[in-house]
Formats: structure tokens, C-alpha cells, sequence
């Protein structure tokens, strides 16, 4: 008997990749310490090397890190690590050089918390199924959105981006999930805590159809930069009925013919040392 198949399960939605997350900094060597010494993760030796902006590879993804006054994003970012007891050792390790920042961590419900020197928070995990076959990754971006939010948001996603969307949740502390490849999500989870005012930080995404977004987009008011031929900007989420305004993040939308699409990007074995030097082992091993 022929099997059978659900084949929807395969299918993607519009936006393939979340490739960046942006935050501004506001010293390089507090960065160093807690990106590389601390998550164990890896400078772009190629691109972007001097100070006034640092590329943070994390398997297939980046953080970029330019140097002007700290943001904060209003939410988490999920992170797939290696391995949690290495991770938990670095961070004991770097704490005392960032005793005077807001760097803390914690482990809690098989995870790892860190936040970074000015505030912003990540959510180490093991690998697992839910984040496919990847050992290093951003698995997740999670944002704090006003009650009521969620259903809008991702109508606005589905409609206006072309994306996979879901709503899960109790009504009134729903979370619209948002595909960005096979396992990345975005989340936009309603709070009834106060939201700081947005400072400006953003992510970035590379989406297969790029002329249809843009023309919804731009009919609404809401392309913010033409950036080039490749790539452009907006900002607002919205009620697609009313207009108004729901939640502000910089989107910076790219085609898959910018020519920074699927670069391959150098990620190192944080175990290897100088002390304890294994030839061949300096490149990461795992999947991502």
C-alpha cells in the first residue's frame, strides 16, 4: 500500500530566512566578552571588522552590533547552543569582567538564561526537534505586544508578507507565531506589562516573493527606506482594517538575489584553546 503523506507539512511560507538581529552597543570589548567569550559565538572575519560595528555569527545567522548609543529589544531572542554545561562554564567565567554591566544569568526549566551587558535577554537551549536539525542557531525572536495584538499582527503577516502564521493561546494572552524558514518563528506575545518606548533596534528577513510585499506595503504608507535594488524597509505593524498602529519594529526586508544571501559564514569550536590545541578541531562541527 503507497504511504501516504501530509504534504502541507512541507510547505514554507513567503519569508524563508531571519538572518540578523540588530541592537546597538556601546563598547566593543564588553560585546567581545559576552557574545564570543561568554555564548561562545563567532566575529565575521570578513565583513564589518573594525570599530564601528561588529558581526556576530551564529550558525546560519547573525547579530549585528554597531557601535552608537545600546538599544534593548523589547522581547527575547531564542538561541540553539551546543551545549548548555560549556555554555553554563563560559559565562561563570566572564561574569567577574562584567560585574558592573546588567550581564546576569540563571538556569532554569532546561535552559539557560543571559542577559547581555545592557539588557538584552537570550534563551540558550539544547537542540531539539522543535528547532530541526540545527545545533547553532537563532531559533526565535519573541516579542511583547499590547492585549489584543496578536490576531491583527499576524494577519498582517499573512496577508501583507505572505507568511505562515498561527494564533496559540488563551484569548487575551495570545502569541502570534510567525514562520521564517522551515524552523525559525517569530512570536509577538501579548503582555499586560508597560512597553519601553522602541529605540530603533531591528531584524532582518529575506523573503522569496519581494514585489508583492512591497507593493501592499508602499500602498499603505509604510515602505520607510527604498534601500537599494535588493532591499527595503518598514516599520509599523498595523490593523489592516483601521490602520492604526499595533507594534513598531524595523523590518529589513531583502531579496534572494541580494547578494549576501546564503554566504557561508565561519562559526569556530569555543572549547578549542591555545592550552589545549586538538589539530582539526578549530572549525564547529555541529549542524546548522
Amino acid at each position: 500500500m503507497t504511504k501516504r503523506y501530509d504534504r502541507t507539512r512541507q510547505d514554507l511560507g513567503n519569508i524563508v530566512l531571519l538572518e540578523h538581529v540588530n541592537v546597538c552597543i556601546s563598547d566593543q570589548r564588553l560585546a567581545t566578552l559576552f557574545y564570543i567569550s561568554g555564548l561562545g559565538f563567532t566575529r565575521d572575519p570578513y565583513l564589518v571588522t573594525g570599530i564601528e560595528n561588529m558581526w556576530i555569527n551564529v550558525g546560519r545567522h547573525q547579530f549585528h552590533l554597531p557601535s552608537r548609543g545600546p538599544q534593548v529589544l523589547r522581547g527575547r531572542v531564542g538561541l540553539v547552543v551546543p551545549d548548555l554545561a560549556a555554555l553554563e562554564t563560559r559565562l561563570k567565567k566572564v561574569a567577574p569582567l562584567l560585574a558592573e554591566t546588567r550581564f546576569a544569568w540563571e538556569r532554569r526549566d532546561g535552559l539557560i538564561e543571559a542577559t547581555c551587558p545592557w539588557g538584552n535577554r537570550y534563551l540558550c537551549h539544547a537542540p531539539a526537534p522543535r528547532f530541526g536539525e540545527t545545533e547553532l542557531a537563532i531559533a526565535y525572536v519573541e516579542f511583547d505586544v499590547p492585549p489584543g495584538a496578536a490576531r491583527p499582527i499576524a494577519r498582517f503577516y499573512q496577508e501583507l508578507l505572505g507568511a505562515h502564521v498561527a494564533v496559540d493561546g488563551a484569548a487575551g494572552a495570545e502569541t502570534a507565531v510567525v514562520a521564517v524558514s522551515a524552523a525559525q518563528r517569530m512570536r509577538y506575545r501579548e503582555s499586560t506589562h508597560p512597553l519601553p518606548p522602541y529605540d530603533g533596534h531591528h531584524i532582518q528577513i529575506y523573503v522569496s516573493d519581494f514585489s508583492g510585499p512591497h507593493g501592499r506595503l508602499l500602498e499603505r504608507g509604510l515602505v520607510t527606506e527604498e534601500s537599494s535594488e535588493h532591499q527595503y524597509r518598514f516599520r509599523d505593524l498595523v490593523d489592516l482594517d483601521s490602520g492604526r498602529a499595533l507594534y513598531a519594529i524595523e523590518h529589513e526586508v531583502r531579496s534572494l538575489t541580494h547578494p549576501l544571501y546564503g554566504r557561508a559564514l565561519v562559526n569556530r569550536n569555543p572549547a578549542q584553546t591555545n592550552q589545549q590545541y586538538v589539530r582539526g578541531q578549530d572549525a564547529f562541527r555541529g549542524t546548522y
